[in-house]
């Protein structure tokens, strides 16, 4: 069982950057890929970025100025944003699953999300 907690999210002007941070519970966080998510109103969730196990492959949504990072020893898990614009606008979910290469095979779980609005 692996619990997140998803933290960061604020308000922030267009051009401003900030730091998505995921707490994850469980012995078991180094054994799964990790991954962020956001889901704008009235659109559906769409993929942001990825990590692999161990740090050594990312994988980002197509224009994206976003960095993802983990610490398995502190089993964290880090998306830096930056050059943020108004569209970026949405909740950001933390998931912890599995994936072969860039894809997902499954998200076992999910955080609860944090709120990210950009104002122009």
């Amino acid at each position: 069982q692996v619990q997140l907690v998803e933290s960061g999210g604020g308000l922030v002007q267009a051009g401003g950057s900030l730091r998505l941070s995921c707490a994850a519970s469980g012995r078991t966080f180094s054994n799964y890929a990790m991954g962020w998510f956001r889901q704008a109103p009235g659109k559906e969730r769409e993929f942001v970025a990825a990590i692999s196990w161990n740090g050594g492959n990312t994988y980002y949504a197509d224009s994206v100025r976003f960095t993802i990072s983990r610490d398995n020893a502190k089993n964290t898990v880090h998306l830096q944003m930056n050059s943020l614009k108004p569209e970026d606008t949405a909740v950001y979910y933390c998931a912890a699953g599995f994936m072969r290469g860039s894809a997902w095979l499954d998200v076992d779980y999910w955080g609860q999300g944090t709120q990210v609005t950009v104002s122009s």
